[in-house]
C-alpha cells in the first residue's frame, strides 16, 4: 500500500508587496504551525520515504521545516517545478512519476490544487484544505502509476485550527 500525505503550506506573509507569489516567505503564524504540525503526525508514527516540494518559498520553506523534524536535510527535499500552480492533472503526472521503491510520500503545495486532488483521491469530500493541512491518502497499489480516481482511503485529515 502506498501513502500519499499531501500538505499544503503554512501561512504566508504579503507584508512586501514587493516579492513576486513565489518568494512570499511564511509568517509568524506558519512559523509555528510548521513545527508544531511535523512534530503532530511524527508522534502517530508517521516517516516520509520522500519529500517532495513545489519551489514556491512558502512551500519549500514549509517542507523544509517538516524534514528537519524528520531528521533530514535541504538536499533530502526533492523540489518539482510541476507542483507550482498545478491542477489535479498536472498533480496526478507528478505522482505517478514516483519512483515506486517510495512507499510513503510528503507532497507540499498549493491550493485549490492539493484539495481538489485530495477529492480526487481520497475517500472523503473535502471543503478546503486549509494552510499547513495534512491530508493521508491510502493507495492500494503496487505503483504510484496505477493511482485512480476514488481509489484511495482518505486516513487523516489534520490541521493547525483543530489545535490553536
Amino acid at each position: 500500500m502506498k501513502k500519499l500525505f499531501l500538505i499544503r503550506h503554512a501561512k504566508s506573509s504579503w507584508d512586501n508587496p514587493g516579492l513576486t507569489d513565489m518568494e512570499r516567505p511564511l509568517n509568524k503564524r506558519g512559523e509555528r504551525d510548521a513545527p508544531f504540525m511535523a512534530r503532530l503526525i511524527k508522534e502517530k508514527g508517521i516517516e516520509p520515504d520522500l519529500i517532495i516540494s513545489s519551489p514556491a518559498k512558502r512551500a519549500f520553506d514549509t517542507a523544509l521545516v517538516f524534514a528537519s523534524i524528520y531528521g533530514k536535510n535541504e538536499e533530502d527535499i526533492i523540489v518539482e517545478d510541476r507542483i507550482y500552480e498545478a491542477g489535479m492533472r498536472e498533480l496526478s503526472l507528478v505522482v505517478e512519476d514516483i519512483d515506486d521503491r517510495f512507499e510513503s510520500v510528503f507532497l507540499f503545495g498549493h491550493n485549490p490544487g492539493l484539495t481538489n486532488f485530495a477529492n480526487l483521491l481520497g475517500s472523503e469530500y473535502l471543503d478546503n484544505m486549509p494552510t499547513c493541512s495534512i491530508v493521508g491518502i491510502g493507495l492500494n497499489v503496487d505503483s504510484w502509476k496505477n493511482i485512480e480516481r476514488g481509489k484511495g482511503k482518505t486516513f487523516l485529515f489534520e490541521y493547525p485550527k483543530k489545535y490553536f
